[in-house]
């Protein structure tokens, strides 16, 4: 028997000719669906709710992880009239050390995979002399060494990174603490400063030191005066890093590694304040030009502060020098070794996912995590933290280490940075896609208006819930759990608070 059938479809309507009506009622049922796929792909929920699409399927790059840095000696002249512990771990009790040790590194904490160590300039005092690595250091290192104690307790581990922050004052050409340019013939004397740090932290401490970093912050020559003196007392210790310098002292300190029988620490082009000065102030170039610099270089870094009007401190989370060096050696990974905590809000997580998708990075450790206010000169321009310590020997959980926690325990070191995008730009998503049984599927949902409605299309997972952990501006929610969220049809529907940053694991 032929059978005719004629379907005119509406939203609303379907008429049918030469069915039974049951058949009807099936052919009705199943266009429904099919009309409702077809408006569910144009926009969700009939224009009430935001789209936003996360596919673990589609993974972009490795990621690392996030990190941590204890901030010890950064501003101090003379370090024997006036000692610095930024970190402020010099007033407390062993037992708070162990908890601020524990939020950060354990497994109820943030799980940070990375660390971030500086080297001062009051390691040696004069040519050829002997180095002190223990005076300037001791409160940095002990909470290196008792981090790296706990990830590994919990079966993670750390991955260090060292970062020059000035070299000695007799290596510059001014011979004073931060002097604005290097003397010419001590170009190995700091090549030597930084390979002899590197093996005492890595041989005497036990410190997995991977990579060492040339310098702070070394693009900003308007810093100093024309004399080459630093007028504001404010500033951390810097040197002067001209392009052409970094590109040449990568080739010699990786020689020295080498002879030092360190082939496993890898150099970095050192750490300009964004990646916009990276990559338009000419250091990528420089490293690209010279194939010595090219085949030095280990990891490509920067600061990830950001600054979106133009003008003297304008900077973008751009990707144009991470792309010149990936498209000469594309196995380069990236990472973000300081960055603002600003308000210590939803905003800042929105910092670190246009690092993550923007400046295209494997990693992001922020600026000093656990600061002691009074003893940054003139005030901290970055005073957001995780952790503050008070002159009375107190200190304070801030609102800026729950925010954190909402990316550290989602992003966890070997993972995938996995395809994610939102249909409303106060709305963003980062994703990271599993690759063991640790560490499941997750992704970060954050919103910077008002609360809104979010239908969540998920690709690429088997996962039929997620539950989800919970940080918001107002202060009601700091990390916490807000439930279980089925997933239907691939999709889930959550609304989320003004001001809120929602993390979502796999279940």
């Amino acid at each position: 028997m032929k059978v005719q059938i004629a379907l005119v479809c509406t939203a609303a309507s379907v008429r049918t000719v030469g069915l039974s009506p049951a058949l009807v009622r099936l052919v009705a049922a199943s266009l429904a669906v099919v009309i409702a796929a077809g408006a569910a792909r144009a926009q969700e929920l009939d224009f009430t709710a935001s789209r936003v699409v996360v596919d673990f399927g589609k993974k972009i790059r490795p990621w690392d992880g996030f990190g941590f840095n204890y901030v010890e000696t950064a501003q101090t002249r003379d370090y024997q009239k006036d000692p610095q512990d930024y970190g402020g771990f010099s007033l407390l009790s062993p037992q708070q050390k162990a908890e601020i040790l524990d939020r950060a590194f354990g497994d109820d904490g943030l799980r940070v995979g990375l660390l971030k160590m500086f080297l001062d300039p009051f390691h040696q005092s004069a040519p050829d002399g002997p180095f002190d690595h223990r005076t300037t250091t001791e409160n940095m290192r002990f909470f290196a060494r008792e981090g790296l104690k706990r990830a590994r307790a919990a079966g993670r581990d750390l991955t260090i990174i060292t970062t020059l922050y000035g070299p000695p004052a007799y290596m510059t050409r001014q011979k004073t603490w931060r002097g604005r340019d290097l003397d010419p013939a001590h170009k190995q004397s700091l090549a030597l400063y930084l390979v002899d740090w590197v093996k005492f932290l890595r041989q005497r401490e036990g410190l997995p030191v991977r990579f060492v970093s040339l310098h702070n912050e070394g693009e900003d020559w308007m810093r100093w005066n024309r004399a080459g003196e630093t007028d504001y007392a404010g500033h951390d210790f810097n040197m002067f890093w001209p392009p052409e310098l970094v590109a040449e002292m990568m080739v010699l300190v990786r020689r020295e590694l080498d002879r030092a029988g360190l082939k496993e620490v890898e150099v970095t082009p050192g750490e300009t304040t964004n990646w916009y000065r990276f990559g338009a102030w000419g250091y990528a170039e420089a490293i690209a030009d010279d194939p010595a610099a090219l085949g030095a270089i280990g990891l490509i870094t920067s600061h990830g502060f950001y600054a979106g009007g133009f003008g003297r401190w304008f900077g973008e989370h751009q990707s144009a020098g991470i792309d010149r060096l990936r498209g000469l050696r594309p196995e380069l990974h990236a990472w973000v070794t300081s960055t603002s905590w600003i308000a210590m809000d939803a905003k800042n997580v929105k910092e670190h996912h246009n690092n993550i998708y923007t400046a295209k990075v494997n990693g992001i450790i922020p600026w000093a995590g656990v600061q002691r206010p009074t003893k940054w000169v003139g005030g901290d321009p970055n005073p957001g933290s995780a952790f503050t310590v008070r002159e009375d020997g107190s200190y304070e959980v801030r609102r800026g280490y729950y925010f954190y926690k909402q990316v550290t325990r989602a992003g966890q070191p070997g993972m995938q940075v996995a395809h994610a995008s939102a249909m409303d730009s106060e709305l963003a998503a980062i994703a990271f896609a599993s690759t063991d049984a640790e560490n499941p599927d997750a992704f970060v949902l954050i919103n910077l208006g008002k609360t809104k409605k979010a239908c969540v299309v998920l690709r690429g997972t088997a996962a039929t819930e997620f539950v989800a952990y919970r940080t918001t501006d107002d202060g009601k929610d700091r990390y916490r759990e807000v439930g279980k969220i089925a997933v239907n049809n691939g999709r889930m529907v959550y609304e989320a608070p003004g001001g809120s940053v929602t993390t979502f694991f796999a279940r």
